[in-house]
């Protein structure tokens, strides 16, 4: 057997199933060069790019099972793969703490200045504390957009800091509202009442351009919006456009609409957007579940399913 890695996991991953198989690496393929490459492997260990299309699982004549390093599964042709009979496993949870972490981080850099304020002290030498007059975080309604594992954390961690909680999820009984001690409301009700909105939902086509021209005016001036999940949810020309506009107070964002779009991880690759213009926009390259702690666990997920799924002893 034979099992290809195209992309950085916990290198227990590579070591565990050697054991039992030839293990390649490739890292970041296009979806045409992973097509080439796919025929010759039982087992295709990945996170989030490229998108597996049906070209591909075509191409994958020996392809036993998939197994994706994140959560979100919006990035695989599922239909096919049951059809072709491929197994897909993913980590649901195991990277919820480091994201949860991560979206607090980014509310306290936007609400305090941070990043501004040590690059006015680093790069300009500048020691002028009166140029970033922040606000907390305690007593601020923080609206959480998919209240499962991870914004159910956010809430925990919001709660902390005396952050008043409210949530939106179809999916979940009332019961686990009061259990998390949050308030259920409509998406509508959350953008209007919220002073900080953190989105922790897939990218479907309902939750496409969720944060638009339209929704964003819904939103107290001040307000600040906060999204790990996934790129396409908020639309980036209207929030530019907002942000230059003053009609939103930040917007923090762990994701982009076209991560890959000129080569990624890609040696010597570029990487540009309008909002980059902004000051009141703060990014990072989805590295919310880049913590040695989430790696690690979802690293033992990910080998003891597949070695389940293929019954290896």
């Amino acid at each position: 057997m034979k099992c290809l890695i195209i992309d950085v996991v916990h290198s227990a991953i590579g070591e565990e199933l050697g054991k039992y198989m030839q293990v390649d690496t490739k890292l970041l393929p296009t979806q045409e060069e992973l097509a080439q490459l796919i025929p010759d492997y039982d087992v295709l260990i990945m996170r989030v790019d490229p998108a597996i299309n049906k070209t591909i699982l075509d191409a994958a004549k020996n392809l036993k099972v998939i197994g994706v390093c994140s959560v979100g599964l919006n990035h695989i042709d599922l239909e096919t793969a049951k059809a072709k009979g491929i197994q897909v496993i993913n980590a649901p949870g195991l990277n919820g703490n480091a994201v949860a972490e991560l979206t607090i981080s980014k509310m306290l850099d936007l609400s305090r200045h941070t990043i501004p304020a040590n690059e006015d002290v680093k790069v300009n030498h500048n020691w002028d504390k009166y140029k970033f007059v922040g606000r907390e975080l305690r007593g601020k309604t923080l609206g959480i957009l998919g209240f499962g594992r991870i914004g159910q954390r956010v809430g925990e961690l919001g709660r902390a800091f005396l952050m008043n909680v409210v949530a939106y999820d179809p999916y979940l009984p009332a019961n686990v509202f009061e259990e998390q001690k949050a308030t259920s409301m409509s998406i509508d009700e959350v953008l209007k009442v919220s002073d900080f909105v953190t989105i922790h939902m897939p990218l479907t086509p309902e939750t496409k351009d969720l944060f638009n021209a339209k929704s964003i005016a819904e939103m107290k001036d001040d307000a600040v919006v906060l999204n790990m999940s996934r790129g396409g949810i908020v639309n980036e020309k209207d929030m530019y456009e907002a942000l230059k506009a003053g009609k939103i107070g930040g917007y923090a964002s762990d994701v982009m609409e076209n991560e890959l779009a000129a080569g990624g991880l890609t040696e010597g690759a570029g990487f540009d957007s309008p909002l980059f213009e902004c000051d009141n926009f703060i990014v990072t390259p989805h590295l919310g579940a880049q913590t040695v702690d989430a790696s690690r666990d979802i690293g033992a997920h990910i080998i003891a399913k597949v070695k389940e799924a293929l019954d290896l002893k």
